[in-house]
């Protein structure tokens, strides 16, 4: 009975152990590769989220066709490029005289571009040094009010002049600022020179982010109002608790939630640097002259459309498209030292 009790399960235990053998041995390369916890094929995933995809497609198409399609066209910049050639524009590009660097070559030796990127890269500053950090501000100001009622006629107000025109937003500091305007009338009712700041060469780079500032700084808090949404209650009253100021919350909870958004946008603005504003600049270019307002888009409209030298300004155009890469990418490589996300992850 004892030599039955104990070889048993001795041979059951082999008899398993055998069973199982071959299978683990020879099926588990096989199995790890066909179930894989977590993880799907292609083709299951393209079936589980075809509807997803038949929705994107549409915008994949018009992103495909007016950003990335238009692109083949800076093969210009190195053509003596005539859209007079034919009426259609491919045949035009086909057909025109290749010149090589020729306009690249041109272009670095024309001051006026020089002074187009001067004046492009003192805006840039100007506006990451007085407009950037308002939007924070403001967030900051409206995220402190309690009355909900009050938040948002503040919020309304503020969003409102994003939606004006540019046209509007210079008609309106035109009737403040001019030479006839409001400021300008009350100098000379109490007996001082009037001002013009309208057409001051020196003022406009300041006249321009202030316009800037009274037009979008209200609608860039929306995404620093989302970030501070996020913020649980619980972190402002465990520091209150532990007797933190209302500054202190601000500083240890506030804009530590605020530091990724932050790191983002300020990536997105280093690599539009050389975007300024063309529709801004070139309403008021004649009232102060090229000299003070001419920045890389109207530099590049004025030598494309009004003078008819495209290659030119592709070749101009290509060049502040590279430029912007490398702030993208320079700018993102700073984020990730700084132990944030940026555009992209590493």
């Amino acid at each position: 009975m004892a030599v039955s009790h104990s070889t048993v399960p001795r041979s059951r235990t082999e008899a398993d152990s055998t069973a199982k053998t071959p299978v683990a041995s020879g099926g588990a390369t096989g199995s790890s590769r066909k179930s894989r916890p977590g993880k799907l094929s292609l083709r299951l995933r393209f079936r589980r989220d075809r509807v997803l995809l038949l929705m994107t497609l549409p915008a994949v198409v018009l992103v495909l066709l007016f950003n990335y399609v238009p692109i083949l066209g800076n093969v210009v910049a190195f053509q003596d490029y005539d859209p007079y050639i034919s009426d259609n524009g491919v045949v035009s590009m086909l057909h025109s005289p290749w010149v090589g660097l020729e306009n690249f070559q041109r272009i670095f030796e024309d001051s006026s571009f020089w002074s187009a990127v001067q004046n492009t890269l003192v805006l840039f500053f100007l506006q990451l040094l007085l407009f950037f950090p308002v939007p924070i501000l403001l967030a900051l100001l409206i995220n402190s009010v309690v009355r909900p009622r009050v938040r948002a006629i503040a919020q309304a107000v503020l969003y409102l002049p994003h939606f004006f025109s540019w046209v509007l937003v210079i008609s309106v500091f035109q009737q403040l600022l001019g030479g006839a305007g409001l400021l300008s009338q009350l100098l000379r009712q109490h007996g001082y020179d009037g001002l013009d700041i309208m057409t001051d060469p020196n003022t406009f780079k300041f006249l321009v982010t202030a316009q800037s500032v009274w037009k979008d700084a209200g609608w860039g808090i929306i995404v620093f109002l989302a970030a501070l949404a996020s913020v649980s209650p619980d972190l402002y009253e465990a520091a209150a608790m532990d007797g933190a100021s209302r500054w202190r919350r601000m500083w240890h909870v506030t804009l530590p939630a605020l530091r990724p958004v932050i790191a983002l946008l300020l990536v997105l603005r280093v690599g539009d640097a050389l975007t300024v504003g063309f529709e801004q600049i070139l309403l008021q270019r004649d009232a102060v002259g090229p000299g003070a307002a001419e920045v890389l888009d109207t530099f590049v409209w004025w030598n494309g459309v009004r003078n008819q030298d495209f290659g030119y300004a592709a070749a101009a155009g290509l060049i502040k498209g590279v430029i912007s890469i490398g702030l993208v990418l320079a700018a993102n490589k700073v984020a990730h030292l700084m132990g944030e996300q940026g555009v992209y992850k590493k």
